[in-house]
């Protein structure tokens, strides 16, 4: 499957000016890490930016609810650190898994777009 992938690159490629083969290969696959550094590329860089902030601050508060509920003897105390430190995780979760989210998201668009290149490629060597 790898080879037919291959060669099928290798095929756009050679239907493609030089501007538009440096674009096709900006589309190609991404590690971890750039998935999330294009985070911080897009429009919505400053919700991520925000998100990490609460992040940190909710993740802060978990380590405090964390160590009051082990400090303490008083049942009332061991169930409001105990929820509020739930709520610190859940926060923290949902958070990360908007990011995760967003990098799925990009990775999509990604996609999309390398098939309408294929699609604009194609086109034009038919209809030549």
């Amino acid at each position: 499957m790898k080879t037919n992938m291959e060669d099928i690159d290798k095929l756009i490629k050679e239907t493609l000016n030089e501007e538009e083969a440096k674009f096709y290969d900006k589309l190609d696959e991404q590690n971890l890490f750039g998935m999330l550094g294009g985070l911080f590329m897009g429009k919505f860089k400053w919700i991520i930016i925000v998100i990490n902030i609460i992040s940190i601050f909710a993740f802060v508060a978990f380590i405090y609810c964390a160590i009051q509920f082990f400090n303490t003897e008083v049942t009332n105390e061991l169930i409001k650190w105990g929820v509020l430190g739930t709520l610190s995780v859940m926060l923290v979760s949902m958070l990360k898994l908007f990011v995760w989210m967003q990098m799925d998201k990009n990775a999509i668009i990604r996609e999309v777009k390398r098939l309408e290149l294929q699609v604009s490629s194609l086109s034009g060597r038919m209809s030549e």
